[in-house]
């Protein structure tokens, strides 16, 4: 909000009355009659909207009225889609069109949207609910005018095409009041006594008008909750109704419906026979296989001759014997080499067998210990050897030989500096042969 201190221009009051207008209505259908229509070299219209009471400007420009189908002109009732907007340079509310309809028209397309949207936010468009149209019917049911020339289509096509269908009519009005009801009643009618195995809903071409029982929603739950397929037929091709999107199948025209459903007795008359044919190779097939199978036991009954069987018995008797003899050779081959292995084991366990092995046993680790002793021996003198060396290059004796001397004090330290000893102490210098005791009277430290 602004304060009351705060000054305005015209500019900014009529943005904010602009925005205000736009944020708080946003988009409207209303309802009048055109007056003042313009439509200048820019492609845009201008005109009045009003009623009995009230008048509004409005404007609707050309990325929007190119859509419409039609130039408006004054004295038309009118519906319009609009959003509510303020006209800054002159100060003047007025209504931008997005879309503009004749009224009678425009209100059943508003309605038919409407429910359009309800019902394809419930489900009932969904192609998973959508039944398969059978392949082979038998008997068609049709919801129309009896007195219609959609019903007179629909027969005629069906006649020509395949005589043998059968034909269930549910009359129902199907143009102005009571027409959706007896529809759905129809279908319910039809459900109950299932007496056919599709049912074909719909009626010739129209206006707006003359379809809506087809926008109803009566029709469309009906359509919906069949448990008969249905095949929707309303209008001509252009023409879609709420009966089209909830159906099973849509069918362009009443005569397509039919087309569809039908099978040309041509192409029956075809399938005949190829059925003839396949029939007439079954038949060749089944006698080929009854022959085989006589066949077979003929065969069969001439193997089971006694005289036969005796033969069979006699080859199977010598079969027997020769594999009787080579079983007797084989069981007294694998007695033979028994023997012989346990003889050869009986061998080994004789003492005079035992006592060779140990004999053997003790010779070879007697050889073994003389050689590790050997071994031993070597390898001790060689180690002797060599410690002696070391014992003789560390030794005090052998620096004593190159004539070096020891001199030690009255304690036997060994004195290595001037600083270790005093005068009048008493030292003792060994020699490599003997010792030499003296008593300490000058000391020099070079």
């Amino acid at each position: 909000m602004l304060g009351n201190s705060a000054i305005l221009s015209v500019k900014d009051l009529n943005q904010m009355v602009k925005d205000l207008l736009t944020d708080s209505i946003g988009q409207i259908w209303l309802i009048g009659e055109i007056s003042n229509f313009s439509k200048p070299t820019s492609g845009h219209w201008y005109f009045t909207l009003k009623d009995e009471a009230a008048q509004v400007r409005c404007a609707m420009f050309r990325n929007s009225n190119f859509r419409t189908g039609f130039t408006p002109h004054n004295g038309q009732q009118v519906l319009v889609s609009a959003s509510v907007t303020l006209y800054e340079a002159r100060g003047e509310y007025q209504l931008v069109i997005d879309k503009l309809q004749l009224a009678g028209a425009g209100l059943l397309q508003q309605r038919f949207e409407q429910l359009k949207q309800k019902l394809q936010q419930e489900g009932l468009f969904e192609i998973s609910h959508k039944q398969p149209i059978p392949k082979n019917i038998q008997t068609v049911g049709i919801v129309t005018s009896s007195t219609g020339a959609a019903l007179h289509d629909i027969c005629q096509i069906l006649n020509r095409r395949d005589p043998s269908l059968a034909i269930i009519i549910y009359p129902s009005l199907v143009q102005g009041d009571g027409a959706a009801a007896q529809i759905a009643r129809m279908i319910e009618i039809a459900n109950q006594r299932h007496e056919c195995d599709v049912l074909i809903v719909g009626r010739g071409g129209g206006s707006l008008e003359d379809l809506w029982p087809f926008n109803e929603e009566v029709v469309a739950r009906s359509i919906f909750n069949s448990q008969l397929p249905i095949i929707s037929a309303v209008g001509h091709e252009i023409d879609f109704t709420i009966a089209d999107f909830v159906a099973d199948l849509r069918a362009a025209t009443p005569s397509a419906a039919a087309e569809l459903i039908s099978r040309d007795k041509h192409d029956q008359m075809k399938d005949l026979k190829v059925l003839e044919q396949h029939l007439a190779m079954a038949i060749d097939h089944v006698l080929l296989i009854k022959n085989q199978h006589l066949q077979t036991i003929r065969h069969r009954l001439q193997t089971q001759h006694p005289q036969v069987k005796l033969v069979k018995q006699q080859t199977l008797l010598l079969a027997q014997r020769q594999a009787l003899h080579l079983a007797i050779k084989q069981t007294l081959l694998s007695h033979s080499n028994k023997l012989n292995h346990l003889t050869q084991n009986i061998q080994r366990l004789t003492p005079k067998y035992h006592i060779e092995r140990y004999q053997q046993t003790i010779s070879q680790k007697k050889q073994q210990l003389l050689t590790n002793i050997n071994l031993q021996l070597q390898n001790a003198k060689h180690q002797f050897v060599i410690q002696t060396s070391q014992l003789n290059m560390v030794s005090p004796l052998a620096t004593l030989e190159r004539g070096y001397s020891i001199t030690t004090d009255y304690q036997q330290h060994v004195i290595t500096s001037t600083n270790n000893i005093k005068v009048g102490e008493t030292i003792t210098t060994k020699l490599l042969s003997g010792k030499i005791i003296s008593t300490v009277t000058n000391i020099k430290d070079s």
